[in-house]
């Protein structure tokens, strides 16, 4: 699929502002689509939306199908009914610059079942007819998720592989069982689904009424703990007892000298296979069903993906075995026409990663914070072609201000000879050289646009806690910073 050069802004929905301890799809959402528009970018890039578990990752979600409930917007539920003013009035005090995802957790989760509460005492109207369709449409996932989220409550959260055997292992009789005595639990969770989707969507269709599309992201792993897994350990190497015999990471890198070990259950790709690849394609037409344009995170896994041994405490030792390469995308592209797809192609990549991505024309990614050690760098803009997209760095990366700081006396004194600049305006300087370039797409997180530092990072790879948890102060987004993007994207024809 072709694309058309423009631009775009890298922020989470939990990175908004507004009044409610996480960033939602309420008004402040709007607001910032208003503000893309009028800036005259097209792209909003996103993470995973999916329900995050254990170390609030975004790549780390209870499901690759479900939506994150935390997301959904007390503000909406109010205006339709389903919430009263009166049932926030136990809402805690929140930091305004962070998520506090554990609060979060307690509080929330008792907000949305006074919605549902409500929703069940109503007149039986349009919302119900609604509610109803939405769970017959999806039946296919939802139906896992919703009994898998009730189980691992009644279990104290714990994952599901230590669940009692029956319920880890799917007995008939005893999810039969499980269904009946949680049935209550069951249906709160499908409505929440359908609070996010029904608010999810709505947001979209007014990000396509002011000409943008949404750049999402695929994680190419599901969790260990997740619906996905639990409900089809055949699809995974799981032994008998739903424990990882190898999971996936990858070596010794750039970001860590024991590399990332990052403990999802590898895909037995011969049974994926066997099915004509189902299980992928469904997630990819559900997951273009919320996106327009979807990133695929770890791209390189699909030619080869770096095996670990399901004990092993760091990446170190592994071995590289292949992916389904072609005959995956072909299956994808057979059912679901061209591919609007980004591949996330860094890292250690080999010809066999270049040739996949090239055979189906995908655009890769080119990081300026990875380009300073010389002019033979990759990563610089004079080695682009058109066909990539190029970021100053992403979620997983410092800001480029942060960067700059810490980056080698050797990168910086190159920067200074590629930019031509001092180190007045680093955000800025890094923004206009990608956005100069190239590349068909520009993106960068709003980090960059509002000249932060390391202290605004939204992760750091293989590190677990304090992350992921980084919102923009709700006067970020001012005339004088739509203006400037709004010349950036004129002076380079975005």
């Amino acid at each position: 699929m072709s694309f058309k050069r423009s631009s775009g802004i890298l922020l989470h929905p939990t990175s908004l502002s507004g009044p409610y301890g996480i960033g939602d799809l309420g008004p402040q959402a709007y607001r910032f689509i208003d503000f893309l528009a009028e800036a005259g970018c097209k792209l909003w890039q996103v993470l995973p939306l999916g329900p995050t578990g254990y170390g609030d990752s975004p790549y780390q979600c209870f499901s690759a199908f479900a939506g994150n409930p935390y997301l959904i917007s007390p503000e909406i539920l109010i205006e339709q009914g389903l919430l009263l003013p009166d049932d926030l009035a136990d809402m805690p005090s929140w930091d305004p610059s962070q998520v506090d995802f554990g609060k979060l957790y307690i509080w929330k989760p008792g907000l949305l079942d006074k919605a549902y509460e409500r929703f069940i005492l109503m007149p039986h109207g349009d919302i119900h007819t609604e509610f109803e369709t939405f769970c017959s449409d999806n039946a296919n996932w939802l139906d896992d998720f919703a009994l898998f989220m009730a189980i691992k409550d009644a279990n104290g959260g714990v994952s599901w592989n230590e669940w009692p055997d029956g319920e880890r292992d799917r007995h008939s009789d005893l999810l039969e069982k499980a269904t009946r005595e949680y049935s209550v639990v069951i249906w709160r969770q499908r409505f929440r689904q359908f609070l996010f989707f029904r608010q999810w969507n709505t947001l979209r269709s007014y990000v396509h009424s002011k000409g943008l599309q949404i750049v999402g992201d695929i994680p190419i792993f599901v969790a260990m703990d997740s619906s996905d897994a639990w409900s089809n350990p055949h699809l995974f190497f799981l032994d008998e007892f739903g424990k990882p015999s190898v999971v996936a990471g990858v070596p010794p890198d750039y970001f860590s000298p024991t590399g990332q070990l990052w403990g999802n259950p590898l895909y037995d790709w011969p049974k994926h296979k066997q099915t004509g690849y189902k299980w992928w394609i469904d997630r990819i037409r559900s997951t273009l069903q919320i996106v327009d344009i979807v990133r695929i995170d770890h791209f390189r896994g699909f030619s080869g993906y770096w095996e670990i041994p399901g004990k092993a405490a760091t990446a170190e030792h592994g071995r590289w075995v292949p992916g389904p390469g072609a005959d995956l995308f072909n299956a994808i592209r057979d059912e679901l026409g061209d591919l609007p797809i980004i591949a996330e192609d860094l890292g250690e990549i080999t010809p066999d990663v270049v040739a996949l991505r090239d055979m189906f024309e995908l655009p890769g990614m080119k990081i300026l914070q990875f380009g300073f050690s010389g002019p033979d760098n990759p990563f610089l803009p004079h080695h682009y072609t058109s066909n990539c997209v190029t970021y100053t760095g992403t979620h997983d990366n410092d800001t480029s201000l942060g960067w700059y700081r810490s980056a080698p006396p050797s990168e910086r004194d190159f920067y200074h000879h590629y930019i031509s600049r001092d180190n007045e305006d680093v955000s800025g300087d890094m923004l206009r050289t990608i956005w100069s370039s190239v590349a068909v797409f520009s993106i960068a997180p709003i980090q960059d646009f509002l000249r932060l530092g390391s202290d605004s990072r939204m992760n750091f790879p293989g590190k677990v806690g304090g992350f992921w948890g980084w919102r923009m102060s709700g006067r970020a987004l001012n005339d004088q910073l739509k203006n400037y993007i709004r010349e950036l994207n004129w002076v380079f024809q975005r």
